[in-house]
């Protein structure tokens, strides 16, 4: 908290020194200095933007990124960037959100990886609370953005992860797609985006546009089109999917003349457009009928001293480069109002050496995938198809494997979660990382149809199956089970 911190006391790399207002005790009996000046809720160019303008200001903003969504929004699920400021080569979504962050870090933003549970502006301070921590603060940006529709098909539950998928970048490496057709439903950017970036895997690539005509960029239009292993259908769409165990193909309807056909695919991705992630604050402040804030002054909502950041209010350009200026918008709004008002606490903040010089510095870590020569049991971490064979044949430890992909986002939101769980349990459990476009064979023998996924094995028997991002908890409790399972069978 902001008042646990005194004079040239050093935080999280920064040097900080309380100054200014905020003295005595507020509305609900809170000390001012349990009080923080600003929680940024949500991440993605919005949250680490408005970040980035607060920590600046010298308020040293509190950030709940996400965890179940995965931290940085949408972007940690977009492959190239090509049309934001500054990278004229381009840039892969999931490298924009961690400049990002890097970049909030460096200026004093305090950063957990959670989700908040509620949001309470009944009384003033307000109230956030997460999983794992609750805290006071004067003001709010919300930066929750928006969540992938679904197409809600009869068989949807039944094929998810098992050839339906809203991600192409987290699941198209999956081998259910390898040298297969897949599908993908949309008409915008994203979705002619997500066809091009497919025919790195599959054989070919159905684009399923609804109406006669597409929606995304002319740019991207032309991309889609010009692509020889994509073909697009328009006036397409979905009535159902069909198969066994995975998807084998998908009913379709021709919207201009009615006509019902089959179409063969082991894959089907979403890219239909997003719904607010507004439910956090719904009944509290003003949202539209699509469930969208109502926002003016560009960021202020309904309820003083709370603002809104990216698409939560966006209905109309809903792009990376927008976001980023609505959280500079929220940061700056934010910042006038605990000026205005008399609650801002100051913090005064010693600039540190920039990423770049830091690291030159810095011994670096190394990644390399185990080889027969380079193994060693005696090391609780590793990498690659050898370790794993190598453990789970002679190793009676419970044994994690975390699948990934390099271009996943939400792998990279898992890695420093997931790794943190395994450090409590030094000694006890091997971990193993499985990049599962080197090795394929690994992923597909295991089941694994999406990244990132989390795997454990007691006494060569697989007890969970773990896709996408949880909470720490639920990797604990599986880890503990295996443990116990481990120790009923040690003889007494």
């Amino acid at each position: 908290m902001l008042g646990h911190f005194i004079n040239s006391t050093p935080w999280n790399g920064v040097v900080l020194s309380a100054i200014g207002n905020g003295n005595g005790a507020n509305g609900n009996g809170a000390a001012a200095a349990d009080v923080e000046n600003v929680v940024i809720v949500g991440s993605g160019p919005a949250g680490y933007t408005a970040a980035i303008y607060a920590a600046r200001a010298n308020l040293k903003p509190v950030v709940f990124e996400g965890l179940q969504n995965g931290r940085g929004g949408q972007l940690m699920t977009t492959t190239e960037v090509e049309n934001f400021p500054g990278f004229p080569e381009g840039v892969t979504g999931p490298d924009l959100m961690d400049r990002m962050r890097k970049q909030a870090e460096r200026w004093g933003a305090e950063l957990y990886t959670e989700d908040v549970e509620s949001i309470d502006l009944s009384s003033r301070p307000f109230k956030i609370t997460s999983g794992e921590r609750s805290m006071l603060a004067h003001s709010v940006i919300i930066a929750t953005g928006a969540t992938a529709k679904r197409l809600h098909l009869p068989s949807e539950e039944a094929f998810w992860s098992k050839g339906i998928s809203a991600c192409a970048i987290c699941d198209g490496a999956s081998p259910l797609f390898k040298e297969r057709e897949v599908a993908v439903v949309g008409g915008g950017d994203s979705a002619a985006e997500e066809a091009v970036y497919l025919t790195k895997y599959a054989s070919r690539v159905h684009l399923l546009v609804r109406g006669p005509a597409m929606r995304a960029s002319k740019a991207m239009q032309d991309r889609a089109l010009a692509h020889p292993k994509v073909t697009v259908h328009f006036n397409t769409g979905i009535v159902d999917a069909f198969g066994g165990n995975v998807l084998e193909g998908l009913h379709l309807v021709d919207n201009a003349t009615g006509e019902k056909r089959d179409l063969k695919v082991n894959g089907l991705f979403y890219g239909i457009g997003h719904q607010p992630n507004s439910k956090l604050v719904a009944g509290q402040i003003d949202l539209d009928e699509a469930g969208y804030v109502k926002v003016s002054h560009g960021a202020a909502t309904s309820v003083e001293g709370v603002y809104s950041a990216g698409d939560l209010h966006d209905t109309e350009w809903r792009q990376a480069i927008t976001a980023a200026g609505s959280g500079c918008m929220a940061a700056l709004s934010a910042e006038r109002y605990l000026t205005a008002n008399g609650l801002g606490r100051e913090y005064k903040q010693q600039e540190q050496p920039a990423a770049h010089e830091q690291a030159a510095a810095a011994p670096k870590a190394t990644d390399s995938v185990d080889t027969a020569d380079s193994f060693d049991s005696s090391k609780d971490k590793h990498k690659g198809q050898y370790a794993l064979r190598k453990l789970y044949h002679e190793s009676s430890r419970p044994i994690t494997v975390l699948y990934t992909s390099p271009t996943c986002g939400p792998c990279r939101t898992l890695k420093p979660i997931f790794n943190s769980v395994v450090d409590s349990y030094s000694g006890k459990i091997y971990y193993v990382e499985i990049d599962i476009e080197a090795d394929p064979e690994i992923a597909e023998a295991a089941g694994v149809n999406g990244t990132p996924t989390v795997q454990v094995f007691s006494n060569k028997e697989r007890i969970a199956n773990l896709p996408g991002v949880k909470q720490k908890s639920q990797y604990r409790q599986i880890i503990d089970q295996a443990l116990q399972e481990q120790m009923a069978k040690v003889p007494a």
